[in-house]
C-alpha cells in the first residue's frame, strides 16, 4: 500500500506540473495566440480522453513491470483533468482586478500571479485532492496490468486463489481511500474557510 501511495503522490505532483502551463496556454485570457490555444487544449482533450489502464499498459510495454509506468500513466490522464478546469478557473476569473493592474502596468504573468492565483488557489487545491484521492484509488486498478502497487498484489493473490488476503487488500484499499478523504476535506475546509 505504501508502493500505492507513492504512485499516487507522484501522480499528482507529475499531473500538477504538466497541467499549469497548459492551462496558461489553454486560456484564452492568457494565451499567446490562437495557434497555441489550439495545441494546449488538444494535448489536454487526448491526455483525458486515454483511460488510465490504457496508459499503463503501454508504457508496462515500454518501461517494464512496476511503479514507473504506474505513476507515468496516472500522472499523464491527470494532468488533462487539471489541465482543462485549471484553465476554465483561469478564464472565469474576475476582471476587474486583472484590468487593475493592467492599468498600472503589469505585465500578464504579474497579473496572473497577483490577479488570478488569488482567485482560483482554492479551486486548484481541490481539484488537486481530488486527483490525489482518485490516484490512490486507480493506483489500486493500473496494478494489476503490472503498473506497480497493491493491484500487483491484489491480482498475484486472487490468481492464487487466496481470497482472504484479497478481502484484506480491498479493505486497507477501502481505509486508505477514507482517511485520505477525511484528511482532504479538513484541508479544504481550512483553506477555503
Amino acid at each position: 500500500m505504501v508502493e500505492t501511495f507513492e504512485i499516487a503522490i507522484w501522480a499528482t505532483i507529475i499531473s500538477v506540473l504538466l497541467s499549469i502551463p497548459l492551462a496558461i496556454m489553454g486560456a484564452r485570457n492568457y494565451t499567446p495566440n490562437r495557434f497555441t490555444y489550439s495545441v494546449s487544449r488538444g494535448v489536454v482533450s487526448f491526455l483525458r480522453a486515454m483511460p488510465e489502464l490504457i496508459i499503463a499498459m503501454f508504457l508496462v510495454l515500454g518501461f517494464g513491470f512496476g511503479a514507473i509506468a504506474g505513476y507515468l500513466a496516472l500522472g499523464l490522464h491527470g494532468a488533462g483533468f487539471l489541465g482543462k478546469f485549471y484553465a476554465e478557473d483561469i478564464e472565469a476569473a474576475d476582471r476587474k482586478p486583472q484590468e487593475a493592474l493592467t492599468a498600472l502596468g503589469a505585465g500578464k504573468l504579474r497579473v496572473l500571479r497577483a490577479a488570478v492565483l488569488p482567485q482560483v488557489a482554492p479551486s486548484y487545491v481541490a481539484y488537486t485532492l481530488y486527483i490525489l484521492d482518485r490516484n490512490v484509488r486507480m493506483a489500486a486498478v493500473i496494478g494489476l496490468v503490472g503498473a506497480g502497487g497493491i493491484g500487483q498484489e491484489l491480482k498475484g493473490r486472487y490468481d492464487t486463489f487466496e481470497y482472504g488476503h484479497v478481502g484484506t487488500i480491498l479493505l486497507v484499499i477501502f481505509l486508505t481511500v477514507f482517511v485520505l478523504d477525511q484528511v482532504s476535506a479538513r484541508l479544504r475546509a481550512r483553506l477555503i474557510g
